[in-house]
């Protein structure tokens, strides 16, 4: 259900604490970051001032080219700057089964790409969520209601600071 994603309830925690705001969720379920390009172009036109780029999870879990998501997400990202949208990146990890070097390198992109393009990185989007099958989906990878309510504090953390130019923790 729509309400229950953290796109949803992001808006509705900003308008809680007095921004008027439109949270426009482009995600797609399955999704990998080949797509983003032209989410992101379509996403452009009207004219967001932020983009939380969540993508490249579907990436890791099918075990595709690492150099082609941290390419698919450099695109992305170099297109929103070009139109003066602020991106703040969401860090994915993906389990260990894919190998230590895999896992490892795939973390590493987000770190890289923020330092690169110096931008604001949630550390890992599904923290405090991933892995526990009380705030999951019996897929084990989407987060229930109130996993997404874990999810949205940690967009918020991130995201205030940036908005606002106060921490969240002072």
């Amino acid at each position: 259900m729509k309400e229950y994603s953290y796109p949803s309830r992001l808006e509705e925690a900003l308008k809680i604490k007095g921004f008027s705001v439109k949270v426009i969720n482009s995600g797609q379920s399955g999704s990998t970051s080949k797509n983003g390009l032209k989410r992101i172009k379509w996403l452009s036109r009207m004219k967001p001032d932020y983009v939380i780029l969540a993508l490249g999870a579907n990436d890791g879990l099918r075990g595709l080219s690492l150099v082609e998501l941290e390419q698919n997400l450099s695109d992305v990202i170099e297109y929103a700057e070009g139109l003066k949208i602020k991106v703040v990146l969401a860090g994915m990890k993906i389990p260990p089964n894919y190998g230590p070097s895999y896992t490892l390198e795939f973390e590493k992109i987000f770190k890289r790409l923020a330092k690169t393009y110096e931008l604001p990185l949630i550390d890992f989007l599904l923290d405090g969520v991933a892995g526990k099958p009380d705030l999951n989906l019996p897929d084990g990878i989407h987060p229930t209601a109130e996993g997404y309510e874990i999810v949205t504090q940690n967009v918020l953390h991130t995201l205030l600071p940036i908005i606002t130019g106060v921490s969240i923790d002072e």
